[in-house]
């Protein structure tokens, strides 16, 4: 039945009305037939999760120096790094193995230590970019990043050198194309890209030579 046929329905005041409590009538039903669930549910005893992880040994070294600790099983490399060994030059930046900031040397291969779990480190060798240097002499990519400008506000470029220096040592600084796809995954918002390139080209024929 429609507006002009159903005589109830001929006032436009009428037809609101009704409407309005046809709605409430419904309103009511849905809320009487789920309140009742979702108190119920909140009843419900709720675990608390445990304040700390499981504690775990792990042995390591850290640019040649032994470590002996335990860690949290849920801890990641990069906040152990930070937190615990004060190791504050690997940059905390995506914090999703994103950006490249986090990158270290995981028995010399580039990590994303954002992602690398602390307890997997256990027997193995992490090299950050504190230990690229020897004694007061700068490691020959941190010497040509300074040379060629390669960096602007500088929060990624502890990262950027630490994948630098692993695309030459892996063989892959062969060229420019070569060079950026390694690099790819290294992140410079201020665009310092160009500077890069020509640091690890220049820091190259230094490591190979």
């Amino acid at each position: 039945m429609d507006k002009e046929t159903d005589p109830d329905c001929n006032n436009d005041a009428a037809f609101t009305v009704k409407r309005r409590t046809v709605l409430g009538v419904g309103a009511s039903a849905t809320a009487a037939g789920l309140l009742p669930v979702r108190l119920e549910a909140q009843e419900q005893p709720v675990a608390a999760a445990p304040e700390n992880g499981t504690p775990t040994h792990i042995s390591f070294q850290v640019n040649g120096e032994q470590i002996a600790m335990d860690v949290d099983a849920r801890a990641s490399l990069l906040d152990l790094l930070r937190e615990r060994l004060a190791l504050t030059g690997t940059k905390k930046g995506c914090d999703h193995g994103q950006c490249g900031a986090c990158t270290v040397h995981l028995d010399g291969r580039p990590v994303s230590s954002c992602l690398t779990l602390a307890a997997k480190v256990d027997g193995r060798e992490v090299t950050t970019i504190e230990g690229l240097a020897r004694g007061g002499e700068l490691h020959p990519m941190q010497q040509a990043f300074i040379d060629n400008d390669a960096l602007q506000c500088g929060y990624c470029t502890p990262g950027q050198i630490m994948s630098a220096v692993a695309c030459v040592t892996q063989g892959h600084a062969t060229d420019p194309d070569a060079i950026r796809e390694f690099m790819s995954g290294n992140i410079c918002r201020c665009g310092a890209y160009v500077g890069i390139l020509a640091a690890v080209l220049q820091a190259a024929e230094t490591m190979e030579g």
